[in-house]
């Protein structure tokens, strides 16, 4: 491990691992961003012909950096080893469909993401505990572990797919994705978690501000299905590694309101005809933009600025809970 190799203290090697993490997304973003496919353009998507010929599935080149870098940089041990194979797993099947010329249906990429979720949950119990920590009632539960391989499934699906869908606007699903895991990541020092995953989670989110460089609005490449799907499981395994799953929903709150209610909607239609949110364009980021008269630029800062307010209310929640012992898994 580069850590012994080098001889340098730990917090030295994790200083230079942010450093490199992050210009090695630039610099590779900047060089290889003309050999990915190209964007056709949204047909159903407000401004959806604006990224039409635009380089897509950059997240090949950010997951695979973040990836690298946290084999190099991070103390690792099985567990984390694994979930990097999941999430790279989980780009390559996003970044095969960013490459198709015809798109993959959507219960092809359902069932993978499913595959992929399961593999997720039997990782996680293999190594940690099945009890979770409701921290805001000052309790723990156990829960049967068939169970809460069911929930943990449910889970990383919802979470690839939310995250998914909330990629429409340039910089919004990375600057949301950012702050839900910055917000993670304060929770897991708050509950003194070992440093291991902490530090994953800090590679990763460098790794993302590396791609916003460039998908800042008006954007010259996009993640594609690579790096949001990407993203949304690495988000899931965060929350789980909290020790408190239920973070999940005010920790990346405005992911799931944009991504999940167009899920929803859709779910709703298709399996039991009921027509909801008739009058509402979905996801709820062409809402506000075409109803709203928001632009590009207003969204995500304003929808950043939510979050921001949620994850400081979740932390201060977390804080004032005077008598609570957040105890990790084991």
């Amino acid at each position: 491990m580069i850590v012994n190799f080098l001889g340098m203290d730990y917090p030295v090697v994790a200083f230079i691992g942010i450093m490199a993490a992050f210009a090695a997304t630039c610099l590779l973003l900047s060089g290889l961003s003309r050999f990915l496919p190209r964007d056709h353009g949204r047909e159903f998507a407000h401004d959806g012909k604006l990224s039409e010929g635009k380089p897509r599935g950059a997240g090949i080149i950010f997951i695979l950096v973040f990836a690298f870098s946290a084999f190099l940089f991070a103390a690792m041990d099985m567990e984390i080893m694994i979930y990097l194979a999941l999430v790279v797993a989980e780009m390559f099947t996003g970044y095969f469909d960013d490459a198709a010329d015809k798109a993959w249906g959507e219960y092809k990429k359902g069932v993978l993401d499913l595959l992929i979720a399961a593999a997720t949950a039997v990782t996680f119990l293999h190594y940690n505990s099945n009890v979770i920590t409701i921290a805001s009632l000052g309790m723990q539960v156990e829960i049967m572990k068939p169970v809460y391989g069911v929930l943990i499934v449910i889970l990383v699906w919802v979470s690839i797919n939310v995250t998914n869908c909330a990629d429409g606007v340039d910089g919004l699903s990375g600057t949301l994705a950012i702050i839900t895991l910055s917000s993670l990541y304060v929770v897991d020092r708050m509950a003194g978690i070992s440093g291991e995953f902490s530090y994953v989670m800090l590679l990763f989110i460098v790794c993302i501000l590396g791609y916003l460089w460039y998908n800042a609005a008006p954007s010259n490449l996009m993640m594609g299905d690579a790096g949001s799907r990407a993203m949304g499981i690495f988000i899931s395994i965060a929350a789980l590694k909290t020790g408190m799953p239920l973070l999940y929903i005010p920790a990346a709150f405005m992911l799931i309101l944009d991504g999940g209610l167009g899920l929803f909607k859709v779910f709703l239609l298709r399996f039991l005809n009921i027509h909801v949110l008739k009058n509402t364009h979905l996801p709820v980021h062409d809402h506000v933009r075409r109803a709203k008269g928001w632009s590009n630029t207003q969204t995500v800062f304003r929808f950043a600025i939510i979050q921001i307010v949620i994850a400081i209310a979740m932390v201060a929640l977390l804080l004032c809970q005077e008598g609570v012992q957040i105890t990790l898994r084991g």
